[in-house]
């Protein structure tokens, strides 16, 4: 897979310094049910990265130094790691709220067929990607059967009470566009999902999160070979909207990946681009040190983030008018 970072690292993109630190991101590992197109983490049922057992257990020691009021797990999928349930259980006890990105067919796995249950029971929101509300568009991202298997765990989630008016179980969808464009507007997205998920499927959530394609891992690559990778380019910085800068998630999150190495986002990581200030680039340092007022590490993929609405993990930043 060829990759994109030697076209992303000159980069006129502003500078920005991180605020008050509020949401831990932990990838748990590469290992995951699916191969996505899209993927950013390049992640499949073939990986063997995976968090140790000690860095795991430092994690809620971290919560508790940082006061951090978020714990956002992610993959690969993380359920399949070993210790998932022992981190959400511990992040829990501390009153910290936890997020599991889960990518839905996950929950229909054998061994995996009482994880909705767990989430419910300890009251993890989920954050669960669905491309699109069509069988077609949906198993050519992600692969032959994965639209079935996710209406198939939405319903799950459902019975359990996610995503139902007056439930405190939270479930948002996440959008990503099918190819080299911006996400459409999140309202009209979401007001379209709404009405074609209950229409065809009567399954209902809170929220659509509608997230920019980076160009980079799986996807840069295919932008590369479809020689598409320039003009994706031209259409993020020809998009830039300055105002978007407030709100990147680098400014309150920092990612964690499966070695413990510390990051500015998840995009960051999987270019192995660390943290620039090199007395706090692992997880142990945030014991004892706040990382607050630090500059951010930058490159022109910084422009997927601040093109358009606007794209983070909770979806766009910018409310525009319908």
């Amino acid at each position: 897979m060829k990759s994109t970072i030697e076209l992303l690292e000159d980069t006129d993109f502003p500078t920005i310094k991180r605020r008050e630190l509020k949401t831990l991101q932990v990838n748990m590992g590469y290992l995951c049910n699916m191969s996505c197109v899209h993927c950013h983490v390049a992640a499949s049922p073939y990986r063997t990265e995976m968090m140790s057992r000690a860095l795991v257990e430092l994690i809620p020691k971290v919560l508790q130094a940082q006061n951090i009021d978020t714990l956002d797990l992610t993959g690969g999928a993380p359920e399949m790691h070993e210790d998932f349930e022992y981190l959400v259980k511990a992040a829990r006890a501390l009153g910290v709220k936890v997020i599991d990105r889960c990518n839905l067919t996950i929950l229909m796995v054998e061994g995996y067929e009482d994880m909705a249950q767990f989430l419910a029971d300890n009251e993890v929101e989920v954050v669960a990607s669905l491309p699109c509300y069509s069988l077609e568009n949906v198993d050519k991202q992600r692969g032959k059967g994965a639209f079935d298997d996710s209406i198939l765990g939405l319903h799950k989630l459902n019975a359990l009470g996610y995503g139902k008016s007056g439930s405190n179980l939270t479930l948002n969808l996440v959008y990503n566009p099918q190819g080299a464009t911006l996400p459409p507007n999140q309202q009209q997205l979401e007001a379209d999902y709404k009405r074609e998920l209950k229409a065809h499927f009567d399954i209902e959530f809170n929220q659509l999160f509608a997230l920019t394609n980076m160009p980079i891992q799986r996807f840069g690559a295919v932008l590369l070979a479809k020689k598409q990778f320039h003009p994706y380019m031209d259409l993020l910085k020809a998009n830039y909207v300055a105002s978007n800068l407030t709100e990147v998630m680098c400014r309150s999150t920092i990612s964690v990946n499966w070695l413990g190495e510390l990051f500015d986002c998840d995009f960051n990581q999987q270019l192995e681009i660390p943290v620039l200030n090199k007395a706090r680039r692992h997880l142990r340092d945030l014991l004892t040190q706040n990382p607050a007022d630090d500059d951010i590490a930058i490159a022109d993929h910084c422009y997927g983030c601040t093109a358009g609405q606007g794209s983070s993990c909770g979806g766009i930043l910018e409310e525009l008018a319908i």
